[in-house]
């Protein structure tokens, strides 16, 4: 990381932290946590780092310097010491969570170091990427950090340690992880959303998925919904479903092929959503699947698919919802 890359990393991140900080005391969330909102907060900040650093260089710096395999393997369990930090203050203590949180990356930074490190997709990377789907769907982390408005926390720590295992352990090419903006990146994710909105509308209307809502909301509700949408929900799935599956996919199956994969298993994991098995909602997330898909695909830079995603849901959440 260059000098001017880590103070530009920093200066966000502390703006992010510093953001989050303010917006969350006037929920309800820290109203229920009380004093332990202060180690809910250790552990936001603690899972945040590495998907924001590596954004910035962070997952090469890594590369280049923990040469040891051991080093390696072991250097992923630090991600249970946020939930260690959150469970030493809890009045019921979770620890079988915790434990895992400490195990998992360990097992499977041993199996993707056993791979051939192939350009193409292995068993291996279908053992790894099915068991954390598994793992994040059925919610078995969750009770480490019990409280209804600390959900996003297991989802940060899993795709930290997606993002570890595959920039620095799989060292997979074209992921194109980068939060450094550039015209073209903001050019291409705006467009894929304007090709995707009037299909998403119209087809959600027609399905009677969605229903327009009228109104102007507040700029705090509007920036809460582009920050949270941006970084708790297109970051971290744009980086699984886009930098790493379809970038895997497509060494298999080809551009066509790994694209709609993709789109099509993004569109699965939205099945549960408000119902048993929400087709709707299948059909709805596959076809935007498709158009961030073309937005990761045309530069191999995840931040033009990140906007796109970010633009959908926000339009979604704030006057179709």
């Amino acid at each position: 990381m260059n000098r001017s890359r880590t103070t530009w990393a920093l200066a966000t991140y502390a703006l992010i932290v510093f953001a989050f900080r303010v917006g969350i005391t006037r929920t309800v969330v820290a109203a229920s946590l009380g004093a332990r909102l202060p180690y809910a907060l250790a552990s936001f900040v603690l899972l945040l780092a590495p998907l924001w650093f590596f954004g910035f260089g962070a997952g090469d710096w890594l590369r280049e310097r923990v040469k040891s395999r051991a080093a390696r393997i072991l250097l992923p369990s630090a991600l249970g010491l946020p939930a260690l930090l959150f469970n030493l203050f809890e009045p019921v203590h979770h620890w079988l969570p915790v434990i895992w949180m400490f195990m998992l990356p360990v097992i499977l930074a041993i199996l993707l170091e056993t791979s051939s490190h192939a350009p193409k997709i292995t068993w291996q990377d279908a053992v790894v990427l099915a068991s954390l789907v598994a793992i994040y769907m059925t919610h078995l982390l969750q009770p480490a950090w019990q409280e209804d408005g600390l959900a996003a926390l297991p989802k940060l720590y899993v795709a930290d340690l997606v993002l570890y295992l595959y920039g620095v352990v799989r060292s997979l090419e074209g992921m194109g992880y980068s939060f450094i903006p550039t015209r073209r990146a903001v050019w291409i994710g705006l467009r894929e959303w304007l090709f995707y909105a009037p299909i998403g509308i119209g087809l959600g209307l027609a399905l009677h998925f969605i229903h327009f809502h009228r109104g102007v909301p507040t700029a705090i509700a509007a920036l809460a919904a582009i920050f949270g949408t941006f970084l708790l929900v297109a970051i971290p799935e744009e980086m699984f479903f886009r930098g790493i599956l379809q970038n895997l996919l497509e060494t298999r199956f080809g551009r066509y092929g790994g694209l709609l994969i993709a789109a099509t298993l993004f569109g699965l994991s939205h099945f549960n959503k408000r119902a048993v098995f929400n087709w709707r909602y299948v059909i709805l997330a596959t076809l935007a699947g498709i158009f961030y898909g073309r937005a990761w695909r045309a530069n191999r830079q995840i931040l033009a698919s990140v906007i796109t995603h970010t633009a959908v849901d926000v339009v979604w959440s704030l006057w179709f919802r």
